[in-house]
């Protein structure tokens, strides 16, 4: 396990988190290379590479997808590593073990904890022994519906039907009574299989309002596990989230404790190497529950980094180089609050449909506290073939009060036209008592959304604007009147003022 310096970096991904990433490298001293489908031609993170290779047709399955030409594009490079980002190839086991084969550093965990964590059931089995709290439910997959509603009416209604494979609310189905089990477990398989590959469902408890809590580990291959704290994720749309914060508004330092621990032994589990989260299910009554394991980076890993001070894909970097951790769980600390929103190209008043088109205007928050990873610049089209995610904004305060203060302030000084995106939801969520309070859960959008509300609240913000010009120009007139009655009392030259 001796170290390997790695002297350049093929990123095999796109827009915003490949410039996360690349900057990270440059600051390192370490070369970069881009891979690009034909939309991309001219995307950000093309021009910031120090080399780029075109890889396909837009589609991700014909470019970003295909194992080959990414491997492929790093021979050609002499890239000694590559970093997968989130999303794409970034936990297919296959895809590390290609770059093993052709003596690529991987800068990600090894294949065995992908496989094991990437099956909800085999992680399931891998933790068993750590004594970490699991929601109750099946121990192994289950195709038979009469075994389903025997198994439910043991643990109870309502149940969630979840596909093992699954990701992003694919393959889930809550169930109500015993009369609906048949139909949504088929429901919930041909979903699985679509989506996975993968048909393989289970059945959990359904936890009725229950926060999301995930926590951030940090291991590296000798035997060091540490947690860097946790993340609430409770505020999503179609199981995805949408805005998340660090640290938690509920979490005592006792429990943050006992989830860190139960995280870190996640880790310890799959013998884990690298940045990871392991997520969790809260209850009304703080009762923690393991849910599943991300094997990656996070899309919201930014705001641990402002609570820490730590650079996560540094730290990534520095792991599969074969370092030593620097530091001990007794070194880390919270410090302040930080608050993070995905700034989608979606329509928050159309249920967060895909909106779609060019970016006529766009123009980023600046500022004390502010932070925004994107991967656009003014002009370019929101393509079709991709997540929808344009940025990431993220605040960062002394209290979370301050951060919540400045999120408000940076969401009104973002300027985007040409299409719709979350901004406005992520105001209305920023203004909402229950989430001031912190008294919120994964219902939060089925609670308390309505798309007429943000209607509303354009409405009025269109109607101040108006009275506010009314006023400007009232106050303007009755000035220049004034001005000109006593115009002696001025550098007058053909001008009103100086």
């Amino acid at each position: 396990m001796s170290e390997q310096v790695i002297k350049k970096i093929l990123v095999a991904n796109r827009g915003e988190i490949a410039l996360r990433v690349m900057r990270t490298a440059r600051r390192m001293d370490i070369a970069t290379v881009a891979v690009y489908s034909d939309i991309d031609r001219d995307a950000p993170h093309v021009m910031f590479a120090n080399e780029a290779i075109h890889i396909g047709p837009s589609p991700a399955s014909q470019s970003y997808l295909i194992i080959d030409k990414i491997i492929g594009a790093a021979k050609a490079t002499g890239a000694d590593a590559i970093h997968p980002g989130y999303g794409f190839l970034s936990e297919n086991s296959e895809f590390a073990k290609a770059c093993t084969a052709a003596d690529i550093i991987f800068i990600g965990p090894s294949t065995k904890a992908i496989e094991v964590m990437g099956s909800k059931l085999a992680a399931k089995e891998a933790v068993k022994n750590y004594d970490i709290p699991m929601v109750p439910g099946t121990e192994s997959a289950l195709e038979d519906a009469t075994e389903a509603i025997t198994i439910a009416d043991s643990i109870g209604y309502p149940i969630l039907i979840k596909a093992s494979a699954g990701g992003g609310g694919k393959g889930m189905r809550v169930v109500e009574s015993a009369a609906d089990v048949e139909e949504q477990m088929k429901r919930a398989i041909s979903e699985a299989k679509s989506a996975f590959g993968d048909g393989s469902v289970f059945i959990e408890k359904y936890i009725t309002s229950p926060r999301h809590i995930e926590i951030q580990i940090l291991a590296d291959r000798h035997g060091n596990v540490l947690h860097l704290f946790e993340r609430e994720c409770s505020i999503q749309r179609r199981h995805q989230k949408v805005v998340e914060e660090a640290p938690s508004a509920v979490l005592t330092p006792e429990l943050r404790e006992r989830m860190g621990k139960a995280a870190a032994d996640v880790a310890r589990s799959c013998d884990y190497e690298g940045a990871g989260t392991v997520e969790f299910l809260l209850d009304d009554d703080y009762n923690f529950y393991f849910l599943e394991m991300n094997t990656r980076l996070q899309v919201e890993h930014p705001v641990t980094e402002m609570i820490t001070g730590l650079d996560l894909v540094e730290q990534q970097i520095k792991v599969a180089q074969g370092e030593v951790l620097s530091m001990k769980q007794e070194d880390l600390s919270i410090t302040g609050h930080a608050v993070e929103l995905r700034v989608y190209a979606e329509d928050p008043e159309e249920n967060f449909m895909p909106s779609i088109g060019n970016l006529k205007v766009y123009r980023a928050p600046e500022g004390e506290g502010v932070r925004v990873d994107d991967g656009f610049r003014e002009g370019m089209d929101v393509p079709i073939f991709y997540d929808p995610m344009i940025a990431k904004l993220i605040t960062y305060g002394a209290t979370r009060k301050e951060a919540i203060e400045k999120m408000t302030k940076a969401i009104n000084d973002y300027q985007i036209e040409g299409i719709k995106t979350t901004l406005p939801f992520g105001a209305f969520v920023c203004k909402h008592d229950a989430f001031i309070s912190g008294k919120i859960d994964t219902h939060f959008v089925k609670k308390y959304y309505t798309p007429s509300l943000i209607a509303e609240e354009a409405s009025i913000s269109d109607d101040e604007k108006v009275a506010a010009m009314i006023a400007l120009q009232a106050y303007l007139d009755k000035k220049e009147k004034l001005t000109i009655a006593n115009a002696s009392s001025f550098n007058w030259d053909g001008r009103l003022g100086n």
